[in-house]
Parts: C-alpha cells; structure tokens; sequence
C-alpha cells in the first residue's frame, strides 16, 4: 500500500493525473495478470495516453462552437444532387485540409450547407484536428470587439489557431467599408495555413456588392478561392424534406397519454 500511495504521489507530480486515478486498479490488474515489467509501463502509458487523447477531443468539441451535432453518415445524398458519394468520400478524407485548400459551399436556405460544415468539422474533430464554427455576425462582431474586449481577443486566438475554420453565412448582410477591412486582414493572415469552410446563399460574383468596396472584396475573393473547392448545393430544402413532425415521430408520447391522461 506504502508503494501505491508513493507511485500515485509521483505519477501527480510528473502530471499524470488520470494514471494517478487508476493507479491502484492498474497495479492490482498486473498483479492478477502477472505481468512483466514491461507489460506494466505499457499498460500504464498507454493508459495516460488514452485518457488524454479523450480528454483532448472533449476540449476540441468545446472549442469548436458547433451549432449542433449531426455526423457525415447522415447526410442525405438522395435529396442533394448538388454533390456525389464520391466528392463526399474525398472530403470526408480531410487530405485537403492538410493541403490548407478551402471549400466555398452555395445554395438557398436550407438544402444542407451548414449540416456538411458541421458534418466535416465533427469529422476533423474525431481526426484530431483543430476545428471552429463561428457565424459571419459572430466573426465581425469579435473582430470589431477585438481591441477593447478580453473575450473577442481569446476566440479571435482559437480562430487564427484553427487547422479547419467554418464561417456560416457569409454576406448574409451587407458589411461597411471598416467591417470589411477587418474581415479582409483577418482572412490575409489565416487563408495560407488554415482551411477554410464558406457557407454563402450568395454567389462570389455578389460578395461586392455586399462589401461596398469592390478592391477589398476582390481581395478577399482572391485569398479564398486561390486554392479552393466551390461546390453548389441545390433542391428542395433539406430541412423540410427531412422535418420531425408531430404525428409520426416514433420518440414522442402520443398526446393525452403522456402523464397518464387518457383519451375520451
């Protein structure tokens, strides 16, 4: 016991915290399995490795600002022709997020342009990347708020720190001359090092018209589409086609008999 407490004291100092919490199972483990010496800093090694490697995924998905949660795999090809199994395959790969290659994704509301960002930022999460969701009214306001507030500088921070970064709804409103400044330096200094996400219902050929400056928004273009993959998604809206309603969803109570009221 004097030598567990002793090994669990060490292993805190040396910060292997989550071992020091399983130290005594670990060491009752190698004793039952008679393990060698070996085999037991293996076990315990990798252990540590493996708590951390969780532990590190959770702060990546809390960082990551994601509006919800929904996988790849449930991504409905059969309502969105704007893109093949195949172009899906390749992006689900993430090699073009190593290449710091950017994806512009177009269409009207509601056909799946959020739900493929978030899809491919959880992938990027589960890959061990660094990845963010920020909306574009999100990103001006920080950007705005970046000299004065502490909290502004700290996201602006993960941002510029992100290997994938997803901005939803771009030039869903007009910019001023000094917001767009600030998204232009902004973009200038990430687009060589980290991947960018565009989700616009607005096409490049109308970003000027919303930025009001027409070198500043040709300069952005520029920046994003240099090594870029623009992908138009189109039909019905994904979200009616795919909508919960009130009468055929299995995981809801019927009404009147969910507290035990029964129906006349």
């Amino acid at each position: 016991m004097e030598q567990t407490k002793e090994l669990t004291e060490i292993m805190r100092a040396l910060r292997l915290t989550e071992t020091a919490r399983a130290a005594p199972a670990l060491i009752a483990e190698a004793n039952e399995q008679q393990y060698s010496y070996a085999d037991f800093l293996l076990q315990v090694f990798r252990y540590e490795q493996e708590q951390r490697a969780i532990k590190a995924r959770i702060k990546r998905l809390k960082n990551a600002n994601l509006p919800y949660e929904r996988a790849l795999d449930e991504f409905d090809l059969t309502v969105q022709p704007g893109i093949s199994q195949r172009q899906l395959n390749e992006l689900k790969s993430l090699t073009w997020v190593d290449q710091s290659y950017n994806l512009v994704l177009l269409g009207p509301t509601g056909v799946g342009k959020t739900f493929l960002s978030v899809g491919l930022c959880l992938q990027a999460i589960e890959k061990g990347y660094r990845a963010i969701f920020i909306t574009m009214g999100e990103l001006v306001k920080a950007l705005k708020m970046e000299t004065i507030s502490r909290r502004s500088q700290i996201l602006l921070k993960r941002l510029r720190e992100a290997h994938l970064l997803v901005i939803d709804d771009l030039m869903f409103l007009a910019l001023d001359k000094k917001e767009a400044n600030l998204f232009f330096h902004f973009i200038n200094d990430i687009y060589e090092e980290t991947s960018i996400i565009i989700t616009s219902n607005k096409g490049p050929q109308q970003w000027g018209e919303l930025i009001g400056d027409e070198i500043i928004a040709a300069a952005i273009l520029d920046r994003i589409v240099q090594k870029s993959e623009m992908i138009e998604l189109t039909g019905d809206s994904y979200r009616v086609t795919h909508r919960q309603t009130i009468f055929d969803n299995p995981h809801r109570s019927v009404i009147g008999l969910s507290n035990g009221v029964q129906n006349p």
